[in-house]
């Protein structure tokens, strides 16, 4: 009887047992970070951007000309010839540009391709709908696995080639965009 239960026991063993390979990526020790093709990622997009640009052009020129005649004999007065020539040009111009840009988000991407130095490039595209308000923040880039953290994160400003391109539609985008009259006015003049 114990024979039987014992046999029992290893059959069932044998049966039941896990198969170990199909687990050979994942670690007990680390967690698992994008590797492969397919594998997700997130970003942290903290991106902060300044532009000042100013310019100031100053030009003068200035140019005099002048003939004087006069004369006298005794008695007798010669004409008296005056001539004043003068020309004056002057140029005054200034320009500014200012633009700043914060963008605060997190995104998902998917590794598409790795290279073969083991760089995995991403891409990612993300959709927000409120109240009828649409914005796409899509993003690609190079990622090196070194710079990818323990909870499988990577900082935007360690993307290489980073492309992150924030588009939005609806009432607020087309009040902003100037109607077709005035496009039309633009055009003509």
């Amino acid at each position: 009887m114990k024979r039987t239960i014992l046999i029992l026991l290893v059959i069932s063993g044998v049966l039941a047992a896990q198969d170990f390979k199909k687990y050979k990526q994942f670690s007990l020790f680390t967690d698992e970070k994008a590797a492969k093709v397919g594998d997700i990622l997130t970003i942290l997009v903290q991106e902060s951007s300044r532009a000042l640009n100013n310019a100031k052009t100053s030009a003068g020129r200035n140019s005099d000309l002048g003939l004087s005649f006069s004369g006298s004999m005794g008695d007798t007065k010669l004409p008296t010839v005056d001539g004043k020539v003068g020309t004056t040009n002057d140029f005054g111009g200034k320009g500014s540009t200012e633009s700043n840009g914060l963008v605060s988000t997190r995104i998902s991407a998917v590794v598409d391709t790795i290279y073969a130095n083991g760089n995995l490039h991403i891409v990612g595209k993300k959709k927000i709908t409120i109240n009828g308000e649409e914005q796409i923040i899509k993003i690609s880039g190079v990622v090196k696995p070194t710079d990818i953290m323990g909870n499988n994160t990577v900082a935007s400003y360690n993307i290489a080639d980073a492309e992150i391109t924030i588009e939005g539609s609806g009432m607020i985008d087309r009040m902003q965009s100037p109607g077709w009259l005035t496009k039309l006015f633009h055009w003509l003049f």
